[in-house]
């Protein structure tokens, strides 16, 4: 079952989805199964990405994404698909990468909640 968000923090996800483009977990893993070259990046707590992350993500956590994407990234115009449990997180992330000057930035609406839902593959661990 979803989390209840405190509006607040819907609010700020929504003003932030105003700017961010987003996809869906269909258009990613088609995208995926055609081999296509983007960068697939789990947002989630190093806890969670553990338990389970979409096959081929790096993790790159909320709380440091922002310190840590210029040495993992240092070309702005990467193609940086991010996800998280479910679609929130990555808009925020993916909104800050956008004010760091990265153009080419798309967070996966529904995460990893989705995913799993349509039963698609998942790897597990942190490599």
């Amino acid at each position: 079952m979803a989390q209840q968000h405190p509006p607040r923090f819907l609010k700020i996800v929504d003003d932030a989805k105003t700017r961010v483009r987003e996809t869906n977990v269909e258009e990613v893993k088609t995208r995926l199964d055609r081999g296509e070259k983007f960068l697939l990046v789990d947002v989630r707590e190093e806890s969670e990405f553990g338990r389970d992350h979409l096959p081929g993500a790096i993790h790159l956590g909320k709380g440091i994404i922002e310190r840590d994407i210029e040495a993992k990234v240092p070309e702005l115009g990467t193609e940086i698909v991010l996800y998280c449990g479910g679609g929130f997180r990555s808009a925020l992330a993916a909104d800050n990468l956008q004010n760091m000057g990265y153009t080419n930035v798309i967070s996966m609406d529904g995460g990893i909640r989705d995913w799993r839902e349509k039963g698609y593959p998942l790897t597990r661990g942190t490599s």
